[in-house]
C-alpha cells in the first residue's frame, strides 16, 4: 500500500472524507497520524523572530500597562505640579498653572504610547491565533487517534466474540454429543 493510499484510507476511516477534500489543517493531522510522529511544539512559541522595534513595542506595552508605571507616572505628575506651585510665588516656576507644558508632554506620551501598545497587542493577537490553530491541530489529532484506537479495540472485541462463539458452539456440540451418548446408555440399561 502506497503512502497516498494509506493517507486516503486514514482520512476516510477517521473523517469519512477523501484525503484530497481535506483542509490543510486536517491534512497535516492525517499526515502526523500516518507518520506516527509527535505533533511537536508550536514554532511560534519556540522561536523569537521579533525585530528590535517589535521587542521595544512589547517592552513599552509591558511597562506602560503596569501598576508600577501608573504609580511612577502619578508620582511624577504630583512632583511636577507641586514644584511649580511652590516656585510660582518666587516667579521661578518653569510651568505655572494651568500647566500647559505638562499637558503637551502628556498628550505626546499618549499619542506615542497608544499606537505602540496597539502594535504589541496586534502581534500578541496573531501569536494567540497561531497558538489556537496549533492547539486545534493537537486536539483534532488526539480525537482522531482516540477514534482510531476505538476502532481497533472494537475490531479486537469483535474477533474475540467470534472466537468465543465458535468455542461455545464446539463445546455445545460436544456437550450434546455427550448427552446423546449418555441417553443411549440409559436406554440400553432400561
Amino acid at each position: 500500500m502506497t503512502n497516498s493510499d494509506r493517507l486516503d484510507q486514514l482520512s476516510r476511516e477517521l473523517l469519512d472524507v477523501p484525503y484530497a477534500e481535506l483542509t490543510d489543517v486536517q491534512k497535516s493531522v492525517i499526515d502526523l497520524i500516518c507518520a506516527e510522529a509527535p505533533t511537536g511544539l508550536n514554532k511560534a512559541l519556540v522561536s523569537d523572530d521579533r525585530t528590535f522595534w517589535d521587542r521595544l513595542a512589547d517592552g513599552v506595552a509591558k511597562v506602560g500597562g503596569s501598576w508600577a508605571f501608573i504609580g511612577g507616572f502619578s508620582l511624577a505628575l504630583l512632583i511636577w505640579t507641586g514644584v511649580n506651585i511652590v516656585l510660582k510665588p518666587m516667579n521661578l516656576a518653569f510651568d505655572p498653572y494651568p500647566f500647559i507644558f505638562l499637558n503637551l508632554i502628556l498628550s505626546t506620551v499618549a499619542a506615542l504610547q497608544a499606537p505602540v501598545i496597539m502594535m504589541s497587542q496586534n502581534r500578541q493577537a496573531l501569536k494567540d491565533r497561531e497558538n489556537a490553530e496549533h492547539d486545534y491541530v493537537v486536539n483534532l489529532r488526539a480525537e482522531l487517534e482516540i477514534m482510531h484506537l476505538h476502532d481497533k479495540l472494537d475490531a479486537l472485541r469483535e474477533r474475540d466474540i467470534v472466537e468465543l462463539s465458535r468455542q461455545n458452539a464446539e463445546a455445545l456440540g460436544r456437550l450434546e454429543a455427550q448427552v446423546m451418548a449418555l441417553g443411549a446408555k440409559l436406554e440400553a440399561r432400561g
